[in-house]
This record gives structure tokens, sequence and C-alpha cells, in this order.
């Protein structure tokens, strides 16, 4: 298999296809005109045809010089363009920050902290991959995410956990609902509520199982909704009972329409935080949106005590 072109070879040849002498090529590429010479020669034998032809004091192209100065044109072309591309990333501000995130964060969380994050690197190209914890553990062992905002995951040895704060999960019920009338949950009654919860693939889905496992309960899942927004507005409308952390419906608690109450006496927590690849240095980019989103999780921190 035929060893790349030399990109030397090739900036000389294009200069000397324009200048047509030996001599002029030498003295603008700063080297001597047995070095040009030689570097033809090799480059000839490399391809194994020839590519110029003397015509007394003036050098030409062959037909197969004139197609090899078109692929050149075209090669150096990509290389500068490579080159320049490299030099802006290199600069300050300048580079990419692929994030992966919950639905649930991307939806609360991450819009404030790319609003600062864009401000302090405004030629930052983001992208954003929502998705599911298992989903997001993936994407970062595949690389084609760097950073990922998700609760805490287990037995993934390759991944490090940077915390950011610790939430608590609710039943979550429409104003109407009975418990919400009494402010109190009965623990009969418990098995016997319609529930809507989150997909079942989800790491929060496995953790309010856990629980009532231990309990000695099974819940009765009669709707598995694909988003925490529509499994609120089916709680709205008194279809069933949810589980979530009362943060995600923050807004329809303070107005009314939905009751969070505890699921007894014993909590059900998670953690949430960054993960990214153990033992990687991050670079300045990767630690301010993990400490821009520290700031952004403060009240929630404040709220578990933590």
């Amino acid at each position: 298999m035929s060893a790349p072109l030399d990109s030397r070879q090739l900036r000389a040849f294009r200069v000397l296809a324009r200048t047509g002498s030996f001599t002029q090529t030498a003295r603008e590429l700063h080297l001597t005109q047995s070095g040009i010479s030689h570097s033809m020669k090799a480059l000839e034998s490399e391809i194994g045809c020839r590519l110029l032809d003397r015509l007394g004091k003036k050098v030409v192209l062959t037909q197969a010089g004139e197609q090899l100065l078109q692929h050149t044109e075209k090669i150096l072309s990509e290389m500068e363009t490579a080159r320049e591309s490299l030099t802006q990333l290199g600069k300050w501000g300048r580079g990419r920050l692929r994030l992966g995130a919950s639905f649930t964060a991307c939806q609360h969380l991450i819009p404030p902290v790319l609003r600062e994050f864009k401000e302090s690197f405004p030629e930052h190209a983001i992208t954003l991959e929502p998705g599911d914890t298992p989903e997001l553990v993936a994407g970062l062992l595949r690389q084609r995410i760097d950073l990922a905002l998700s609760l805490e995951v287990e037995r993934e040895p390759q991944l490090e956990f940077h915390p950011l704060f610790t939430d608590e999960l609710h039943f979550i019920l429409a104003a109407q609902h009975p418990w919400a009338q009494a402010k109190r949950v009965e623990r009969a009654e418990i098995p016997r509520q319609n529930y809507i919860l989150y997909s079942k693939r989800s790491v929060t889905f496995r953790l309010i199982e856990k629980y009532f496992r231990r309990e000695e309960m099974v819940l009765n899942t009669v709707i598995e909704a694909g988003s925490m927004e529509a499994t609120k507005e089916l709680v709205k409308l008194g279809l069933g009972v949810s589980i979530l952390a009362p943060w995600v419906a923050k807004k329809e608690i303070e107005e009314g329409s939905l009751v969070a109450l505890p699921l007894g006496r014993k909590k059900l927590q998670r953690r949430w935080g960054i993960l990214h690849w153990r033992g990687k240095r991050l670079n300045l980019a990767e630690e301010t949106f993990i400490g821009l989103c520290e700031s952004a999780c403060a009240p929630l921190r404040a709220q578990s005590g933590l």
C-alpha cells in the first residue's frame, strides 16, 4: 500500500507549477534549487509517472502533472482549513461542549445555566442531548457527550459522579383528591390507588418499585407516561396519583392545582449530579458549566439540608 503523499512536496509542486522555475520556487520557499529538484524527483517516483517537462529554462506540467495539481489544490486547501479551524479552537472561548441531561433537567435546570454559560463562552458550540439516565450513561461511554446532568448511577466504574443536590419523592395529587383534602395519606389505601408513573425504563421507576417492595406493597400502575409534563396534566385531571419530586411540580403546587404529600415515615431520596469519565481532566468550559450548575442548584440543595 502506497504511503501518503508528502505535504511539503505538494506545496513545492504547487509553487513550481505557478512559477515554472526551480530557481524562483527555491527562492519563495527558502530552499536550495537542488533541494526542490530532488523533492520533485521523489514525488514523481512516489506517484510513478512524469509530472514535469523542461522547455528551455522553463518547467511545464505534463498531463499527469496538471491532474495532480488539481488534487493538490484541494488537498492543501483542506489542510489549511483544518489548521485554521484548530487555531480558532485554541483561541479563548472557542470550542465545543457536548451535554446530556434528563428531560426534567432540560426543562427546569439547564436553561438558566446555559444562559449564563454563553455569556462567558459566546463562541462555544453547544449540543444538548436529552434522555433518561441509562441513555446518558451510554452516550458518555461511547464519547458522544462530555458531561451529563442526571441521577446517580450504580456499577459504572468508568464514570465519576459530581453531586449537585438530593431531592425527595412525594405523592403528587390533584387538589380534589381525598388525601389532599385530608392532608394525610392512609397507608392501607396506598395499594388501592391508580398510579401515573414515569417510564418503567427510568432509574426513578426502579427506585419507586424498590421502595414499595420494602414496604411490602405493590402499586397499581395504570398509566405509564413518557414525560413529566404529561404526568402532571393527567394527575390534574384526577386520573390517578403520581410520585414525583415537588420541585418538578413547583409551579402547580404553588398555584394549588397539585398537592405534595410524603410517601411515609421513610424517605425516598435521589442524588443528582454531573457524570463524566473518571480521571478525565476537565477543561475550563466544563469546569465553568459544573460551577454554574452548582449555583443554579443551590436552592434545591438548601431544601434538602445538604
